[in-house]
């Protein structure tokens, strides 16, 4: 989910869409090549069938940062859910019906425990401090991805920023084309996907990025928050938080190389 998506919509939304075609994430592809092992989705459960029965189902997206920790948006964990999974599978396994995770066969590592920052939505627009963490009970096997150091995008110039190619990696709804609304929102038939970005502004908290097809980017949708973008490094310097209601002109992912977001994250582990 994005933040502008109210969740159970948003779950509804992955469920049905994930029976219809689609190729990547907006304007994107598919990570066929496993470039992006270490980008993962996180599992929640919800009632899909209105029975009353809890089913696991694709929620958001994340990135190993540490041996068994996964960095997501705090956003992803509203309600304290008792049961999460972390699945790093390229393409995740989903039922036909129901659109619901088959957690064994999407390798699913279930959740040792997980923390939002203690001031996620405190204290306005400005900050939302939407940065979350969750401890898995094993480690996957793979290769964190790296932290910046402090204010590595505020050290930048004005040019180089703009010159800078950002990738986004993501679990979430797609588009291939810009137009009309929601109708052109697709499933992903449970696929990371990818796609690459120019940015447009930053502040104090916030990289905004262009998600507009018009001049070649790519961007996120719901299910991708939580979700790394990545420099042209490597480098995790910002989450994917919220952007344009439809995912078509612009992300606002919350950046990693702040006070606040590295002094959070240094409660789990060393940062640059």
């Amino acid at each position: 989910m994005r933040i502008r998506f109210t969740a159970l919509l948003t779950a509804g939304v992955l469920v049905i869409a994930s029976i219809a075609p689609a190729a990547a994430i907006v304007y994107g592809q598919r990570d066929e090549g496993g470039t992006y092992d270490n980008v993962g989705v996180l599992i929640r459960e919800f009632d899909i069938t209105g029975d009353g029965t809890l089913s696991p189902v694709m929620w958001c997206t994340g990135t190993l940062i540490d041996d068994d920790l996964f960095l997501t948006a705090a956003h992803c964990l509203f309600g304290d859910p008792a049961n999460v999974w972390v699945s790093f599978e390229k393409q995740v396994p989903l039922d036909e019906e129901t659109g619901a995770v088959d957690l064994t066969g999407a390798n699913a590592i279930e959740a040792a425990s997980h923390h939002s920052h203690p001031d996620a939505f405190c204290c306005g627009a400005n900050d939302y401090h939407d940065i979350a963490v969750v401890r898995l009970s094993s480690a996957p096997g793979l290769a964190p991805a790296a932290l910046p150091t402090l204010n590595q995008l505020g050290r930048m110039s004005a040019a180089a920023l703009r010159d800078e190619t950002f990738t986004a990696v993501g679990y979430g709804l797609v588009r291939e084309t810009r137009t009309k609304a929601f109708q052109s929102l697709l499933g992903t038939e449970g696929w990371r996907s990818f796609g690459q970005q120019s940015a447009l502004s930053l502040t104090k908290a916030w990289l905004t990025l262009s998600m507009n097809q018009a001049t070649g980017n790519a961007g996120t949708c719901s299910g991708d928050s939580g979700g790394p973008h990545f420099d042209e490094a490597g480098t995790v310097v910002s989450l994917t938080v919220t952007g344009d209601l439809y995912c078509k002109a612009t992300d606002k992912t919350y950046r990693l190389d702040t006070p606040g977001a590295r002094d959070f994250l240094s409660d789990f582990l060393p940062v640059p």
